[in-house]
């Protein structure tokens, strides 16, 4: 290796990646493979939206939070209305994220839905309409995660202009006292 190349950047959170991928190529497997194997659509109904349940339920609360610093979820306020929640780490702490982990994660979230598209196409075209409810719960769980983690992106983009611009602006200001001061 060349001493003058940059050495190239290595996942900071290898089993983090691992398990963001795992039930999501689980749950897809899963549903390709056992037309081979099982003439029981209860099992493969089953099989199928429970991986796709772990796979929501770990990119949501684990590997949202390791990979991009992202955090969303829902709650219903005292009025009975329905209120996303959006967090993130501050902007230095998004600044220094692994470039592979938050490729990987956004990466596998849209690949994952695109290919349950296809596959609901599949399951269309052959007018399976039970493979088809499954196909519409697992992308529904995909959906979700890209909708919600998606919101969380702009939210702390929002967040950093207005934290730059209340800077700035304190920033002016004090150097126009600073100036006045002077004089």
């Amino acid at each position: 290796m060349d001493p003058a190349q940059p050495a190239a950047e290595n996942y900071a959170n290898p089993k983090t990646c691992l398990f963001h991928v795992l039930f999501k190529g689980a749950a897809l497997a899963f549903y390709i493979l056992s037309a081979l194997f099982f003439d029981n659509f209860v099992i493969i109904f089953v099989v199928t939206v429970l991986l796709a349940a772990l796979d929501f339920w770990v990119v949501k609360n684990v590997s949202g939070r390791i990979l991009v610093g992202l955090r969303w979820w829902n709650e219903i306020n005292d009025l009975g209305e329905s209120v996303w929640k959006f967090e993130s780490l501050d902007q230095e702490s998004l600044a220094r994220m692994n470039k592979k982990d938050s490729w990987l994660f956004w990466w596998s979230l849209y690949l994952t839905a695109a290919a349950w598209i296809i596959l609901g196409i599949f399951s269309l075209i052959r007018f399976q309409a039970d493979y088809l409810l499954v196909v519409a719960v697992c992308l529904s769980l995909s959906i979700a995660n890209i909708v919600g983690f998606t919101k969380c992106r702009k939210d702390a983009k929002k967040q950093f202009q207005q934290f730059a611009s209340q800077t700035l602006a304190s920033q002016f200001t004090s150097t126009i006292q600073s100036a006045f001061s002077v004089v």
